[in-house]
């Protein structure tokens, strides 16, 4: 990274008033949240079974109990704060530069740094909910309680999180595809853009600036406009708003 890839994305943020970010798991790994696909994550470690299995819909009906241990194990990080990046997005937002959020992460850490628009294509480990009663429980209950989570009606607690095997939500689809479409610049951060249907989502940008800041090749790199090969934190720090 350079100062002229820095000085051109703060042009492009300068002269736009209608900014969306669409972001992935790449945006809270400084946050000391691993990724899936990098070398140290997820899919490289070994379990018992693989983890795009264990994290199924079917996995979870058919052995929740399995589900959570690794769920509780590796997919929740209580003690998680926003970076750099999270920071600056909220920053942005709350200049009226930044429409809309748009993540895969389940993490929540958008909002705790502040951003009010986000669209979580993938849910948030925040919300859980009774499978029979329907009753809201939040992460604390989930880490706490012993094995899978019973609610006091005797349900089973599901994280509202969107499963392998699952559907995205249709508002959320709806919602982004909105923000994607009306926007002048999309950001694309920390993702690696494999990840479908939500990575398709940016099908639907028309604006003037496509920015690609990301450490590994994406698809979108040909359509950029910018292409930064960098830890998305370290790249938003530097931007003024």
């Amino acid at each position: 990274m350079g100062m002229e890839e820095i000085n051109k994305l703060q042009s492009i943020v300068d002269e736009s008033d209608n900014i969306v970010f669409f972001g992935g798991a790449g945006v809270s790994t400084e946050s000391g949240i691993p990724d899936f696909r990098s070398v140290d994550g997820l899919y490289n470690q070994k379990y018992k079974y693989p983890p795009e299995t264990i994290i199924s819909h079917s996995f979870y009906r058919r052995n929740p109990e399995e589900f959570y241990r690794f769920y509780k194990d590796k997919m929740l990080f209580p003690e998680a704060k926003p970076n750099k990046a999270h920071m600056k997005l909220a920053e942005l937002e709350a200049a009226g530069k930044l429409k809309a959020v748009i993540t895969q992460n389940i993490d929540g850490l958008h909002q705790m740094a502040g951003s009010r628009r986000v669209i979580e294509l993938h849910g948030s480990v925040h919300r859980n909910y009774c499978e029979r009663c329907h009753k809201f429980y939040d992460l604390r209950y989930v880490i706490d309680a012993p094995g899978v989570p019973k609610c006091s009606c005797g349900g089973t607690i599901k994280p509202d999180v969107v499963l392998y095997e699952e559907g995205l939500n249709n508002q959320d689809i709806e919602d982004a595809i909105h923000y994607i479409s009306e926007a002048d610049t999309l950001i694309i951060g920390g993702t690696s853009l494999v990840v479908y249907p939500a990575a398709g989502l940016i099908r639907y940008f028309r604006g003037r600036h496509l920015v690609v800041i990301n450490m590994s090749p994406t698809q979108s790199d040909r359509e950029a406009d910018l292409l930064i090969t960098d830890k998305i934190g370290s790249v938003l720090d530097q931007i003024h708003v």
